[in-house]
């Protein structure tokens, strides 16, 4: 790629300093939720939840009710299982982790407008189901909310939808694109605080707001949610980089990391997680659409 002359160079840097405005003043357009991912979270963060009212929400779109079997049936593969029906879905996979399946399926479809990053925005969206089921395997292991570490590890970083979201919608009539190396700088500097804006608008549960906050680092020693979620999804980000691309973050660096101790896991329960990999897969691709 060539580089850019002095005036496309002005132009990026008068487009990057609005967009860091934008961002600094939270002056954020949250887009809607899809009516579907809506009524899901609302039904699955309410007091009076229930696995007939999420399988009569889900009914209601066919395409995905299809996914949601493709998705529980991948998952029992390896146990045997079959799934014939939404309720043993979820029976099997439990009743938030068919609602993380389902608001992940409806806010892919053109929630967010990421025209002109569809690459990048597919790797993400593949790190947060990676992160999603890896951190339902950790709390499987040591005996936490599995449903609310799926969730909270699926939308961890959706501030960075909504980052290329602002970005999109600010740069609609400049002369040049943003591209996304500087797209991650913007991710380093905003995504925790515009993830937790958009947590507070689309009204996620408080383990997901906190683990959008906390996870990264050590700063989930920070975290007040009962269940752990903020700790598994630190670990969970981990393996899911593992998962990406292994050079990043080898199995040594991953065994090493100062949180495993924290969660308790042996050996042994870090050698059933890695051994995930190929089940794991297969679940996202039935995921991503």
């Amino acid at each position: 790629m060539s580089s850019p002359n002095n005036t496309e160079q002005e132009s990026f840097d008068e487009l990057l300093l609005a967009i860091i405005n934008k961002l600094e003043k939270q002056d954020f357009d949250f887009p809607p939720l899809p009516h579907i991912a809506s009524r899901v979270l609302a039904l699955t963060t309410g007091p009076d939840a229930n696995a007939s009212q999420l399988i009569w929400l889900i009914q209601q779109d066919p395409a995905l009710t299809a996914k949601i079997f493709q998705t529980s049936s991948s998952a029992a593969c390896g146990a045997n299982r079959k799934i014939e029906s939404l309720s043993q879905a979820v029976a099997w996979l439990g009743l938030n982790t068919v609602a993380g399946t389902a608001y992940a399926l409806s806010v892919q479809s053109g929630v967010f407008d990421v025209r002109g990053y569809e690459q990048e925005i597919h790797e993400l969206w593949t790190h947060a189901l990676a992160t999603g089921f890896y951190g339902r395997a950790i709390a499987v292991q040591i005996g936490k909310n599995e449903d609310s570490a799926f969730l909270c590890g699926l939308l961890h970083e959706i501030g960075k939808l909504l980052i290329v979201h602002t970005v999109n919608q600010s740069q609609r009539n400049a002369p040049v694109r943003i591209p996304w190396t500087a797209m991650l700088t913007l991710f380093k500097e905003s995504s925790k605080e515009v993830g937790r804006q958009l947590a507070i608008a689309w009204e996620f549960p408080d383990p997901v707001k906190e683990a959008i906050h906390l996870y990264e680092n050590h700063a989930y020693y920070k975290a007040s949610s009962p269940k752990n979620s903020t700790v598994i999804t630190n670990l969970a980000h981990h393996f899911a980089t593992h998962f990406v691309d292994p050079e990043t973050m080898s199995e040594d660096a991953l065994r090493a990391l100062l949180v495993v101790p924290v969660l308790q896991l042996t050996d042994e329960a870090m050698d059933d997680l890695l051994g995930l990999h190929d089940t794991i897969l297969a679940q996202i691709e039935t995921m991503l659409i």
